[in-house]
Order: C-alpha cells, then structure tokens, then sequence
C-alpha cells in the first residue's frame, strides 16, 4: 500500500473503533500533536500516552464524535487531509462542527508524525458550558 491507502485505511479503522489497526499503522514511537486551545493540546509520544491523552478522553467525553475527511492530498512522505470533526460534548450537550486539516508523516508505511490544526473556537463553543 502507498502512504495514501494507508491513511485512508487509517481513517476506516477509526470510524469502526479498530484500535488494533489504528495502533498497527502508528509507529510505536509516533509524535502525536493536537491544536493549542483544545482539551487535548500537546504532543504525545508512543501509543499509549494517545491512548490516554487523546483516543480515551475523545470517547469518554463526546457522543458520536467523528472525523469526517473530504480530501486527502499525497505529498510523499506526507498525507494532508481537510475536513471537519463533529460530535456533542457530554458535559455540555452541545455540538460541533469543526474544520480541521492535518498532516501525516510516514517513513517505512508507518505513520511517524502528526499534526493536527483545527478551528479551535468550534471546539471551545462546544465545551464551555
């Protein structure tokens, strides 16, 4: 599989909550990096410190989350996807809708960075009561 495939396989696996191939696909030294202004800003390295800082709070705190992509963009060793992320915050009850694009680093079909920007005020509107 090419670098494309292989995101694109990655977001299948998150919409059918396939931990086992998200992680297959992750280097296990991945750098993991959420926008500045959001619960879960900062960079995470390794899959466990995702799965606690990132994977486990997105489930435990949204209903019906969601990473919905509209384009992805094969640059080499990178993959760029736009789009959106929706889902309600428990704690609040309010949804959102989010833009988002993120970049994809990936060395030997294994995915060894990402980063992710999205409109944090989408977010911020969503989990502020």
């Amino acid at each position: 599989m090419n670098n494309l495939e292989i995101i694109k396989g990655l977001y299948q696996a998150f919409e059918q909550g396939d931990m086992p191939s998200i992680l297959d696909v992750l280097d296990p030294n991945v750098e993991w990096t959420e926008s500045e202004g959001i619960p879960y800003s900062g960079t995470f390295i390794g899959h466990q410190a995702i799965i606690d800082g990132v994977f486990q709070k997105i489930g435990a705190e949204w209903d019906n989350f969601q990473a919905h992509i509209d384009e992805f963009i094969d640059a080499g060793d990178k993959v760029i996807t736009l789009g959106f992320d929706s889902g309600t915050y428990k704690a609040t009850g309010k949804s959102m809708q989010a833009p988002t694009a993120s970049v994809w680093t990936l060395k030997n079909g294994k995915v060894v960075k990402f980063v992710q920007y999205i409109d944090t005020l989408k977010v911020a509107q969503a989990v502020s009561g």
